[in-house]
């Protein structure tokens, strides 16, 4: 019989790059992921949804919930705070389920600290000018923001040794099938698992 202790799965990336995306579809194609929705101070954009695509919460109760010891991260990114609830984490690792985060990489820093045997993953576009021309086709950003995003982008991408894995999204479709492949990958990791196999015989 065969036992193991969820993983969690840190995705982090420029704003634009997809992850988001990425992190939705590849749930939807294994099924039996688990995700944490964060915590954040950001107005919602267009179309989202308050406890689906994040928490939104004002600063004062982001605070509060920080002091309190409820976050396993937290950062605060072009302006805005953002956090993961630790409660959330523990509970699908215990339950031995795997659990996707899709955050920044200060938040990703943080939880390779806390959790040691965390998969991180990198997702990049093809190109700058790319990412760029994402940014602007969401159309829900100011010249400025696009422009303080990208240098952010800059600084964010020579992190990208820091991560297990590096994903180029050219292709969504493409870009979900290597996600789902490195989480397949490591469910089957032998560091992951724990085996009792009473009936087996070994013979030479």
């Amino acid at each position: 019989m065969t036992s193991r202790r969820g993983t969690l799965i840190v995705v982090s990336a420029p704003s634009g790059a997809g992850k988001t995306t990425l992190c939705r579809d590849v749930r939807m194609r294994l099924g039996d992921l688990a995700y944490s929705v964060s915590y954040t101070t950001r107005p919602p954009r267009p179309g989202e949804v308050d406890g689906a695509d994040f928490h939104f919460v004002t600063e004062s109760a982001f605070k509060e919930l920080r002091e309190a010891g409820g976050f396993a991260e937290w950062a605060e990114v072009h302006g805005n705070l953002y956090g993961t609830h630790a409660g959330t984490i523990e509970r699908a690792l215990a339950e031995g389920r795997d659990i996707i985060l899709d955050i920044d990489t200060q938040g990703a820093r943080q939880l390779r600290a806390r959790y040691r045997e965390a998969v991180l993953i990198f997702i990049i576009a093809p190109s700058m000018a790319e990412l760029e021309q994402r940014l602007r086709e969401r159309r829900s950003d100011a010249e400025r923001e696009i422009k303080r995003r990208m240098d952010r982008a800059r600084e964010e991408i020579q992190l990208w040794r820091q991560y297990d894995y590096l994903i180029v999204n050219r292709d969504v479709k493409d870009a979900v099938e290597q996600l789902a492949a490195v989480i397949q990958a490591e469910r089957c990791r032998t560091t992951r698992l724990s085996l009792a196999l009473p009936d087996l015989e070994v013979r030479s």
